[in-house]
């Protein structure tokens, strides 16, 4: 089976269509290479795989060889040279070039810093991640959190092999990947730290804990946190205390982004497993947040909300002026709380939407509306907040 992504294969054509370099990264096993196969199919040009030992582009080579092709580029696993950056600004600066780059990479705050580097000006960044709910589908939603966004995960012939897949990416990740991109963190200690994230899933974030527990110094617990942050498996999610005349919490919130490596992580192994965890409501918050946040791309927009006196929203995103806030609920009949009135009226949202898994979609009071999450598409459209 394959599930076409259709939104995401525009942003890219636009992209290539605008830019001299394109670069698309996410975390390892999203679907980069094969979108960007689809794309290399439909337009033609030239395929590098740097992961493969015989392909062309060497290092005291590559020059040679880019500055001959014209048309499409597409460079694999671009982390592993991270020294054509250098070159590839050289190509895209020329005066005749009719050359455009894709180029992939699965690491994050590091790639984009070469990237940064050597091409400010001429690249256009695209952060992948999984099937959303658009692209699954809105009726298999409970698939896609249950299983999480990866294609292998999500589109596996039954539980058993969707979860081993996910436990051996774990595996695999903390194993392999974490080294190859340089980093010199035990996969044992990160294991273990990641297991703690997974156990913390929606909650604040506290280094002492953190520290404490796994006998490290806080500096060396918030260095874990921006390993697997970077790398795409764990989300921060921004505290918002702008402009707000109340004592709130400035530290943010921590989450297991793919809500199937979270289930992974805790060995929750089906749907009855997971209704049976006292923390489930965390994992449904985790996973429409993902999202929200994938169907928007408002990840510099998007922040939570608490006061110390109690008052919290699960999200909030703005837009210029606008606050649309955000409340997350695993109930059948939803209905507002003395929190939904005082975050709407301290923030001043222009409209504040409880997302739950029923059915129906109806207004509970003035700027609060419960909305069904199969109609997550259709509220986001109606706020402009869908992505372009």
């Amino acid at each position: 089976m394959m599930i076409d992504r259709v939104q995401l294969s525009k942003r890219l054509a636009e992209s290539i269509h605008n830019y001299p370099v394109t670069l698309i990264t996410g975390p390892r096993q999203c679907g980069k290479t094969t979108i960007a196969r689809e794309i290399y199919r439909k337009m033609g040009g030239t395929y590098f795989d740097l992961e493969d030992p015989e392909c062309p582009l060497q290092p005291e080579i590559a020059k040679t060889v880019l500055k001959e092709i014209r048309g499409l580029i597409v460079i694999d696993e671009i982390q592993r040279q991270a020294n054509l950056f250098p070159i590839i600004r050289v190509l895209a600066d020329r005066p005749d070039a009719d050359a455009k780059f894709l180029i992939l990479g699965s690491a994050s705050l590091e790639l984009i810093k070469h990237a940064s580097e050597s091409l400010a000006g001429r690249i256009s960044y695209i952060i992948m991640s999984g099937f959303n709910i658009d692209e699954a589908g809105v009726d298999s939603y409970q698939n896609l959190w249950s299983r999480g966004g990866f294609p292998n995960s999500f589109l596996a012939t039954d539980e058993i092999f969707s979860i081993d897949w996910r436990k051996n990416f774990i595996q695999t990740f903390l194993e392999r990947d974490i080294s190859q991109l340089g980093i010199r963190v035990p996969a044992v200690t990160l294991r273990r730290f990641w297991n703690m994230v997974a156990h913390y899933h929606g909650q604040i974030w506290n280094a002492a804990d953190f520290a404490k527990s796994l006998g490290v110094k806080e500096d060396t617990a918030r260095h874990y946190l921006d390993i697997l942050s970077e790398t795409f498996v764990i989300r921060q999610l921004a505290p918002y205390f702008e402009n707000v005349g109340k004592r709130v919490i400035k530290s943010p919130k921590i989450y297991v982004r793919d809500s199937g490596l979270l289930h992974a992580l805790l060995d929750l192994r089906s749907f009855s497993e997971i209704y049976s965890y006292p923390r489930f409501g965390f994992s449904w918050e985790g996973f429409v947040i993902e999202q929200i946040l994938n169907l928007t791309l408002s990840e510099r927009e998007a922040y939570f909300y608490k006061t110390h006196a109690g008052a919290e929203l699960d999200l909030l995103i703005t837009r210029g002026n606008r606050r649309i806030g955000f409340e997350i609920k695993y109930l059948d009949h939803p209905t507002p709380t003395r929190s939904t009135h005082i975050v709407t009226n301290d923030l001043n949202l222009s409209q504040l939407y409880i997302i739950y898994p029923g059915e129906l979609s109806y207004s509970i009071m003035d700027r609060v509306q419960v909305a069904s999450i199969k109609s997550l598409k259709s509220i986001l459209g109606k706020e402009d907040l869908l992505s372009r």
